[in-house]
């Protein structure tokens, strides 16, 4: 399993930065000189070194030419956007609203054959209603503060679903127990997406499980991630995405899915848990 979700981002960040210091030290100067040639305090290449600073695409460049490595530039420059990417936060990339962001995320879904998805906390946006996602998206925007495009950003959610039906997609699904549970939105609007979930039940293109309160762990309850091919996994914090696409960690989310899919119970034994989360509803 991943230490952490962020451990892709990290540790590219730290190539970046082994990649600097040899450049360096094949120049045979020291820290020291090189902050002089490039005018900053030491303190900061010391930073970018130990990967605790993310060098800029000026410092980069700066630190190519003190090394005499101007040729190196460009793909350095290249890797640390690339390592950036890796790690999404949701302040930075919702900005100016939410919007962006789900076309963005539905254009990867078009492009995605097997999505194989982990929830602990929420409905995956494809198996959302228009009400579920508006609860969900209004209570995201008040906690982060950005432009409120709720309705636009919902609109674009909900247009996912339509993967559900065509081009041949396919969605292998776990949720805990708790997601049928947890309260989004009023208690008729919850409703309405539990009555959804056994709706998309049936669907030849949907595998949905759900992991029973009090079945023995095996696998403990983890973030909620989505795995698109054996391409890359999205793991989803509180406050950021992290786009993990090293090989040995797409393997590690791969195994995690079997083995909360194995504690999962599936066609009418899901529909029970729904059924009973729905009644409890009154």
């Amino acid at each position: 399993m991943p230490a952490s979700p962020s451990s892709s981002a990290q540790a590219a960040r730290r190539a970046v930065a082994s990649r600097l210091r040899e450049l360096m030290l094949d120049a045979g100067i020291l820290g020291q000189e090189l902050s002089v040639r490039c005018g900053w305090h030491e303190s900061k290449t010391s930073r970018i070194i130990n990967a605790k600073m993310s060098p800029s695409d000026a410092d980069i460049r700066a630190w190519c030419a003190a090394c005499g490595a101007d040729d190196q530039a460009a793909d350095l420059v290249a890797t640390a956007r690339a390592v950036e990417s890796m790690y999404l936060e949701w302040r930075r990339i919702q900005r100016n609203g939410m919007r962006k962001a789900q076309e963005t995320i539905n254009a990867l879904y078009e492009r995605t054959a097997l999505t194989r998805v982990y929830v602990s906390n929420v409905v995956p946006g494809f198996f959302q209603t228009p009400a579920y996602a508006t609860a969900l998206m209004r209570t995201i925007r008040h906690f982060q503060g950005h432009p409120d495009d709720v309705t636009e950003a919902v609109a674009a959610r909900i247009a996912r679903s339509r993967f559900l039906y065509e081009g041949g997609h396919r969605f292998a699904v776990v949720m805990e127990e708790s997601v049928l549970r947890h309260r989004i939105g009023s208690s008729a609007e919850m409703a309405d997406q539990l009555q959804h979930l056994l709706a998309v039940l049936p669907l030849a293109s949907v595998s949905l499980g759900v992991i029973p309160f009090g079945v023995e762990r095996t696998v403990w309850p983890l973030e909620a991630f989505y795995l698109h091919d054996d391409e890359h996994v999205m793991v989803e914090t509180l406050t950021a995405g992290i786009d993990v696409t090293q090989p040995r960690e797409l393997a590690d989310y791969a195994r995690a899915f079997a083995g909360l899919t194995r504690m999962a119970v599936h066609g009418n034994e899901a529909r029970k848990l729904i059924a009973s989360a729905l009644a409890a509803l009154g």
